[in-house]
């Protein structure tokens, strides 16, 4: 039996910067992982998506070349190497985060964790092999048994929602998992959600001419964003050829032995079919809550999440939560962030509370989508005068330069006070831009600053000076 300061069940992005801080601090601190170090988003979620995605973006200039007097062939694509370049990254980083516990002097326990007691829990030998096999597994000599801790910190993430009637089978139903290292690319694909994932892996799989259609039940495209700018996207992803088909559900599949036959149904009711040769289910993900002895202990839950507050203490005094197993923005840098207030609370540091308004979004399709923030929507709904601006790529230079003059920023900014309430983004860069603004709310600049703020020349970020400008009826170049 061995005693900790704190004990942290999941090595997710949010499990393993908790246990770096907390060790920073001086406080015995240990993980528990089951699968692989770094959680979905390192593995399977975040890091190998964006590996493709460059390689997409690299075939897509390759394509594009003539216009920039780069002459050539056609180029082709190896789909294998795609895949097997996407898993190194995640190899890569992997390893990294292994070491960067140890370097750091943190236990890695390596089983499934259970809340056995008053800051004790089970540790039992995984029931399963590890979701990634070509990943170690930790090198660690603990495993299972018991251990103490006096504080227990939660972290043991999502996974993806499965609808019914859109089970995954791994061949002809795809989650992320399968989509992220298929063997060929399908000639068509069904993609069903149309969220921040399901856009990724449209705008993934049509660069290499995959036939996509994209079904979303909402009447909008990644709802979570302005209206505007997901309008200018959705336009953007229908000139690609990507089919967008909004206030519309998958009322049934018929599996053949090479295809999936899907039934789509519309807001008025009508349906029609569609055959495809795969169909991937990005409908969000759920907490994983379960098994965890939460219930037993007294642990309160709230809408399929643990219930917290704003320095992840939960009902019960001594177990903490984190991350998406904790509730939205279910975002890696949300959960790296609650876990450091977390911890520094833990040692008595008071840190601020979690202000969600402040977690940016990043879309990483193409064009890419970043906001923070209330939309111009939110904002008239919480009662604000406000004030919009709005630059596009179109009059800004290096965009042009780029080759990349589509998209939009747009600034929204209380009228009375000139407190920027939001900031959204669609084009070029736009998930590198976002954290100026991000910054800026979060050192409550105000717009006179901001419009006084030297932007350097050419780059895309003047379009967030005008856009501010704009707000205000002093943008320069429009």
């Amino acid at each position: 039996m061995s005693g900790y300061d704190v004990l942290i069940i999941g090595g997710g992005p949010g499990g393993y910067v908790a246990a770096i801080r907390a060790a920073q601090l001086g406080l015995k601190t240990a993980v528990v992982e089951r699968e692989h170090l770094g959680g979905i988003c390192l593995n399977w979620g975040c890091i190998p998506t964006k590996a493709l995605l460059r390689s997409a973006e690299v075939y897509r200039l390759a394509k594009e070349g003539a216009q920039f007097g780069v002459t050539g062939g056609a180029p082709g694509f190896d789909a294998a190497r795609i895949v097997a370049r996407s898993r190194e990254a995640a190899a890569r980083l992997n390893a990294g985060v292994g070491f960067l516990l140890k370097k750091n002097k943190i236990d890695v326990i390596w089983g499934e964790a259970k809340l056995s007691g008053k800051g004790e829990v089970t540790v039992a030998a995984p029931t399963k092999p590890p979701v990634t096999p070509q990943l170690p597994a930790p090198k660690t000599t603990l495993g299972a048994g018991v251990y103490q801790a006096k504080h227990i910190i939660v972290a043991t993430g999502a996974r993806p929602r499965v609808l019914p009637g859109l089970e995954p089978d791994g061949r002809l139903v795809w989650t992320y998992f399968e989509a992220l290292k298929p063997e060929r690319f399908p000639k068509s694909l069904l993609v069903v959600g149309g969220g921040a994932i399901g856009v990724e892996f449209a705008s993934f799989y049509r660069t290499f001419g995959v036939e996509v259609t994209l079904v979303e039940a909402l009447p909008q495209i990644l709802a979570a964003e302005d209206a505007e700018i997901a309008a200018l996207a959705r336009k953007s992803f229908e000139k690609q050829g990507i089919v967008i088909r909004t206030a519309t559900t998958v009322a049934g599949l018929e599996k053949k032995a090479e295809s999936v036959v899907a039934t789509l149904k519309g807001a008025d009711g009508a349906t029609q079919t569609l055959e495809v040769e795969r169909v991937l289910s990005a409908a969000g993900v759920v907490a994983n809550v379960e098994n965890l002895g939460l219930e037993a202990l007294g642990v309160a839950l709230e809408r399929g999440v643990v219930k917290i507050d704003g320095l992840g203490r939960t009902s019960v005094a001594g177990i903490y939560a984190i991350g998406d197993v904790a509730g939205g923005p279910m975002l890696a840098h949300k959960a790296e962030h609650e876990g450091v207030i977390c911890v520094e609370g833990i040692a008595g540091l008071h840190p601020h509370p979690l202000d969600k308004g402040l977690v940016p979004g990043c879309t990483y399709c193409h064009p890419q989508v970043a906001s923070v923030g209330l939309t111009e929507e939110k904002a008239k709904a919480a009662g604000f005068e406000i004030r919009v601006g709005r630059f596009p790529y179109l009059a800004n230079g290096k965009a042009i330069a780029l080759g990349e003059p589509e998209g939009l920023v747009k600034t929204i900014f209380d009228r009375k006070t000139g407190r920027l309430l939001g900031a959204h983004l669609v084009g070029a860069e736009a998930t590198e831009l976002i954290q100026g603004f991000v910054i800026a709310m979060n050192l409550e600049t105000t717009e006179e600053e901001l419009m006084h703020t030297i932007f350097p020349h050419p780059t895309l970020s003047e379009t967030m000076h005008e856009s501010v400008l704009d707000a205000f009826g002093r943008a320069i170049h429009l």
